[in-house]
């Protein structure tokens, strides 16, 4: 099976700890509020006072069992009723790749796939209600699938998202203990990070050359991909530097592209989660002689509606 971050377990074990402190400041709040005698002023009547339990923070943490479970059921739903389920009539190749994911990465049960609208988004997610497990791919990533494009960066991304699911990223369980992430700027962005380096080793194990077509895409689009040079891109991380540097891959959710696809073509190590990799040697990057032309197949126009 293809390796877990090293810093997933550890990030996560920190979050579902504040989590859990945060959960139980919240019933702290609910009892304190329900067993509290009124305060009362001179005369003997209940002094008006802002209860706690108002809280949009504190509301949210309270009902969050709810919230979450109710939210992954009108996700699946959304998915359900308005897109395009993968078949063999169906985005053939779209399912031949998710059943071959499943099968590669060890699932049980092939889960749904879907196809919305992209409407010139890039994007991808996998998510879950109830037993079920689903990835939704944008139409737009079906443009680099066919056969005059680059079906191996779709089969890559497919192999992300199946990851996802292999990897129990999208457990209920595991995102209700993960609730308090978007108040935890470094922390919370830091251990989605670490879910995004397992989900590529795991797209990269379904479809290793799909990877440098793949980030091609997330930098340049769908149609100008072909103008990409992976090396060129990936050895930036080692050069590009600086506290905002830090700070923009800190607080990202994803890893930053360049250090994302340094990981993809240094598979000695995990890929960095805090710091630049460094180069190599000195005067390995760029390489002798420069780069070489790119002479990447280009895109197809778009068709006419």
């Amino acid at each position: 099976m293809p390796a877990r971050h090293p810093w997933e377990i550890p990030l996560l074990v920190v979050v579902i700890m504040v989590t859990s402190v945060a959960y139980l400041l919240a019933l702290l709040i609910l009892f304190v509020e329900l067993v509290a005698e009124p305060v009362l002023d001179d005369q003997g009547r209940p002094v008006s006072e802002g209860s706690l339990l108002t809280s949009p923070y504190v509301l949210l943490l309270l009902f969050a069992p709810i919230l979450l479970w109710a939210g992954r059921g009108l996700n699946y739903a959304t998915q359900r009723i308005n897109g395009v389920k993968m078949s063999p009539t169906q985005f053939p190749e779209g399912y031949r790749m998710v059943q071959e994911a499943a099968a590669r990465l060890g699932m049980r049960k092939v889960p749904d796939a879907y196809v919305v609208l992209g409407n010139g988004q890039i994007n991808a997610f996998a998510s879950g209600h109830g037993f079920r497990r689903f990835v939704v791919v944008y139409s737009d990533l079906f443009e680099i699938g066919g056969a005059a494009r680059d079906p191996d960066a779709l089969a890559f991304i497919i192999g992300h998202e199946v990851g996802h699911l292999a990897a129990g990223h999208v457990s209920y369980w595991r995102q209700l203990g993960m609730f308090a992430v978007p108040w935890l700027p470094v922390l919370g962005s830091s251990l989605i990070r670490a879910q995004e380096y397992t989900a590529d080793n795991h797209g990269f194990c379904n479809r290793h050359q799909g990877a440098p077509g793949a980030m091609a895409t997330l930098a340049a689009g769908k149609y100008l991909n072909a103008e990409v040079g992976f090396d060129e891109m990936a050895d930036r991380a080692a050069l590009e530097k600086g506290g905002f540097v830090w700070l923009v891959n800190a607080m990202s959710s994803h890893p930053v592209l360049t250090w994302r696809m340094w990981a993809l073509r240094d598979r000695s190590r995990p890929g960095p989660m805090f710091w630049r990799p460094s180069a190599p040697r000195p005067g390995a990057i760029p390489p002798p002689g420069g780069y070489p032309l790119n002479t990447g197949q280009r895109a197809l126009p778009p068709k006419p509606v």
